[in-house]
């Protein structure tokens, strides 16, 4: 059982996650509503509930109906778009429109303002692990927020794991190892923490848009042979081993790079490439970099049309 700072802890950032889930709600509604009044705020304004466009539904809520009222209050590069907003307000409001607005507009403010209470005291809570909180935001896909969520149902003491297999295999986060008469059954993982594994799994599809860091490259190198949903749990694995070994070893993340994956077999790949260079009626020969080496020494770059210009070597054309 982790100490009782961390079960409080704990009971905060889940709380948050039930705040935010009831905040979507309410978006949720809000939108059905507008939609049944006709009102496509949302086809226009990239956030129909960011600043603006509480303005304007508060405007609605107060009784104004004009289009061209209403459009006319847009600021910005919004106001480009002044001709598309005054179609995009032309619905048919009620009464009943205005007084469910009101009841969803105000149980939208008071469930961020509990959103916003409920912050200020994880950040109380997380004073002590400021350092912890800062190591883990290192890692590329975690920003604080999902710190937060990841250090206490992680814990900070990373003795009780004798290794970061146990603890992804504690989280649920390994793949299953269910085998008979040598066959293998069921790669399925078990049951484990599922607000660890949501909040991993939130870093990962985060991670997974991102082109330049290793997690991102692990992703699409799972996600080309298994799919989306295997290589986003395979990077939350990767992100828990990595989020075990700061905690216990008390370092900062050292990005691997985009490249990890060809430098570990630079030699195979090369001779992949070379190989589909000649299969479209090429002679490719390979030569030492003269500028613009790479950690390998050889020069990334080939002759000919760019559309040829797929491997680190230089290719002469034969042919075509």
């Amino acid at each position: 059982m982790p100490p009782r700072g961390t079960r409080e802890l704990r009971d905060l950032t889940r709380y948050r996650v039930s705040l935010t889930e009831e905040c979507n709600r309410i978006a949720n509604r809000i939108q059905k509503l507008l939609e049944d009044a006709k009102i496509k705020l949302a086809s226009v304004a990239t956030d129909a509930l960011g600043a603006l466009g509480r303005a304007m539904i508060q405007a609605i809520i107060d009784g104004e109906q004009d289009p061209g009222l209403l459009a006319d209050m847009a600021k910005g590069l919004l106001r480009n778009k002044i001709s598309a907003l005054q179609s995009a307000l032309a619905g048919r409001i009620t009464t009943h429109h205005r007084f469910m607005l009101a009841q969803l507009m105000d149980d939208l403010r008071h469930a961020e303002a509990k959103m916003e209470r409920v912050e200020e005291e994880i950040k109380r809570h997380t004073f002590p692990f400021g350092d912890d909180v800062a190591r883990l935001c290192t890692i590329p896909g975690i920003d604080r927020v999902t710190a937060w969520g990841l250090l206490p149902e992680l814990g900070q003491n990373m003795d009780q794991f004798p290794s970061a297999g146990h603890a992804a295999s504690w989280a649920g986060l390994c793949p299953g190892n269910f085998e008979s008469a040598g066959k293998r059954l069921s790669g399925k993982t078990r049951k484990g923490s599922a607000f660890l594994r949501r909040c991993l799994a939130n870093a990962a599809w985060a991670v997974s848009t991102k082109k330049s860091s290793y997690l991102s490259a692990l992703f699409r190198r799972i996600a080309a042979r298994r799919g989306n949903k295997r290589a986003i749990l395979a990077v939350a694995h990767a992100m828990l081993v990595i989020a075990y070994y700061l905690l216990k070893r008390k370092e900062d993340y050292k990005e691997l790079g985009v490249n990890y994956f060809d430098q570990l077999n630079a030699d195979g790949i090369r001779r992949s490439l070379v190989r589909r260079l000649e299969r479209l009626g090429h002679q490719v020969t390979l030569q030492p970099a003269r500028s613009a080496p790479n950690r390998r020494g050889i020069f990334v770059g080939v002759t000919g049309p760019p559309a040829l210009r797929a491997g680190r070597c230089f290719a002469s054309q034969t042919g075509r």
